[in-house]
């Protein structure tokens, strides 16, 4: 399977476009991140075997910690993201796009344990191999789906003195539109928001870039930045 983007429509009607991760780059974030614990234990072993008894209880504490609690607390605190999912430009995300809670999570690494069966994580291969968007066992209960992360996008939203007046009055729901794609441009590719702008072409009277910056001046007035 060639395609392997999610189409994820908002409430606000702008579709995104998930581009989901292969088992390939996920298992070289893996690695990373492994040998990461593995380092830290090792020097933290060698800090709490001086405690003779006690620092073998706290030992096992902290293994426990580093491989159950590091990728729960890294993807629910840091942007879906733990060092070798950054080092490798992927992200976790929920399934409709919005940002990994801590339940969803916690979950996802839970069900490692089933991922890991019967061994070498045979069958969240298989199953990530076996679904359309790459997703394993953990991924599929938790409702998350890992993503290669965006790039900053060379075109931004409008600053603040870049404001326009709409030319004619605008209904509630149309106001809603123009300030949701104000908000979420900068999200987007640069072809899909003159692909957004061009659809309000009666409104800003222009097509291509002029359009994106005539959409995003009238959805600084509407949020009162002028």
């Amino acid at each position: 399977m060639l395609d392997t983007r999610r189409e994820v429509v908002t409430p606000e009607g702008v579709a995104l476009r998930l581009p989901a991760a292969g088992p390939v780059p996920r298992a070289l974030a893996w690695a990373i991140d492994f040998a990461i614990r593995f380092a830290l234990l090792s020097v933290l072993g060698m800090v709490l075997a001086l405690l003779g008894t006690g620092g073998q209880g706290l030992y096992l504490v902290v293994l426990f910690a580093v491989f159950w609690l590091y990728p729960v607390v890294f993807e629910a605190a840091w942007r879906g993201q733990t060092p070798g999912k950054r080092a490798l430009g992927l992200r976790v995300v929920a399934g409709n796009g919005a940002p990994v809670g801590w339940l969803a999570a916690f979950t996802r690494n839970l069900l490692r344990v089933v991922d890991m069966l019967p061994f070498g994580y045979a069958a969240g291969l298989l199953t990530s191999l076996a679904d359309p968007w790459g997703r394993r066992l953990g991924d599929l209960v938790a409702g998350t789906l890992v993503v290669h992360a965006d790039r900053p996008n060379p075109v931004h939203a409008a600053g603040i003195g870049d404001a326009l007046a709409p030319p004619v009055p605008l209904r509630p729901g149309e106001q809603a539109a123009v300030i949701a794609f104000g908000e979420r441009a900068p999200l987007l590719t640069p072809a899909r928001q003159v692909e957004l702008a061009e659809l309000a072409e009666p409104l800003v009277g222009a097509r291509g870039e002029p359009a994106v910056r005539r959409l995003h001046g009238v959805a600084n007035w509407l949020l009162g930045r002028r």
